[in-house]
């Protein structure tokens, strides 16, 4: 499917590795402007090199550990640069464990990290979309919406309320050719799940290989996901083929979600 995307801009955060990585890649090869933005700049510069098109991709350096000097970087780039069609809010999930164990400052730390950081950048791209009359925001979250994953506790608390953050934003734009939609992926191929296979792994005292196959079979593909295949489900909310489906969550978890 040709999803247009020539002369689209795209900014796509956590972009160095794992689907963040994938869905640059992907958008790059539908015609898509990318900027990239992560923490380290010298995977930056790698991942710079791998994208498809011209040679008018670029990339930001930014923290979602800090919400303040994201914001300052990427308004300071938008005052020399046109703004962004597609935001792809894309980052770190917070350290496992249990939530009874969770201290305040872990709280407050992935609130900042996720839902703020979210957030201003929205607030910063959202008046060219208005502008342009198109844009999409995609926020890239976890199936732990839908069901909370044991052992996540902190997740599961804040990526719920960044989903009801994108619902009720997706209620406030959608008059202004504006989508807002989130992505769960499921168990996919990233140092994220690794974490989660050796944390699993020591609590039930099996190997990480065991653990592995364990935990594939908790889905009806028997196989954990690749980044790009998650990346496909972003690349088509990004398209104007996607432009009546607003505030939803999409699950890309090859079944593993029992809920509706």
């Amino acid at each position: 499917m040709d999803l247009n995307l020539k002369d689209k801009r795209a900014l796509v955060c956590g972009s160095t590795q794992g689907i963040g990585r994938a869905t640059a890649i992907l958008l790059a090869g539908e015609g898509a402007r990318i900027t990239l933005m992560a923490r380290n700049e010298d995977k930056l510069k790698a991942v710079l090199k791998e994208l498809p098109g011209d040679s008018d991709h670029d990339y930001l350096i930014g923290d979602f550990f800090q919400p303040d000097n994201l914001r300052q970087t990427v308004a300071r780039y938008l005052k020399s640069n046109p703004g962004f069609h597609i935001l792809i809010n894309n980052t770190g999930g917070p350290r496992s464990g249990l939530i009874i164990d969770a201290s305040a400052d872990e709280f407050l730390s992935a609130f900042n990290q996720h839902l703020i950081c979210n957030h201003e950048l929205t607030k910063l791209t959202v008046p060219f979309m208005k502008e342009k009359g198109y844009g999409r925001i995609i926020n890239v979250i976890s199936t732990s919406v839908k069901e909370p994953i044991p052992g996540l506790g902190v997740s599961n608390t804040i990526r719920n309320a960044v989903a009801n953050w994108s619902k009720t934003l997706a209620g406030e734009l959608g008059g202004h050719g504006i989508t807002v939609n989130n992505v769960l992926p499921g168990f996919t191929q990233t140092e994220r799940l690794n974490e989660i296979i050796r944390i699993k792994a020591q609590r039930e005292e099996r190997t990480e290989a065991e653990m592995a196959e364990i935990m594939k079979n908790y889905t009806p593909a028997r196989r954990f996901a690749h980044p790009e295949e998650t990346a496909q489900a972003i690349a088509f909310l990004s398209s104007d083929k996607a432009s009546y489906i607003n505030g939803i969550n999409l699950p890309v978890d090859g079944g593993r979600t029992k809920s509706l």
